[in-house]
């Protein structure tokens, strides 16, 4: 898997101002769930990407661009 989208999440979170804690918390996952995400070592459910979208409150394509130039402009 890409780590693309373990960056966006990763930008996406720092944005909401969310620790990983907090957004675990929010996601109902352990932070080692949410670390492997960030680092692309773990694919999302579909279930967890559309909590994730919500929490973070952004559509799945800006999750899973295709490249680092979505990143432009964030975190």
């Amino acid at each position: 898997m890409s780590d693309v989208f373990g960056r966006k999440m990763r930008a996406y979170r720092k944005l909401k101002h969310l620790t990983q804690i907090e957004l675990a918390e929010q996601l109902g996952v352990s932070v080692a769930i949410v670390g492997s995400l960030e680092r692309g070592t773990r694919m999302p459910t579909p279930q967890m990407v559309e909590r994730l979208t919500e929490v973070l409150n952004v559509t799945e394509t800006e999750l899973f661009g295709e490249s680092d130039s979505d990143l432009d402009g964030l975190v």
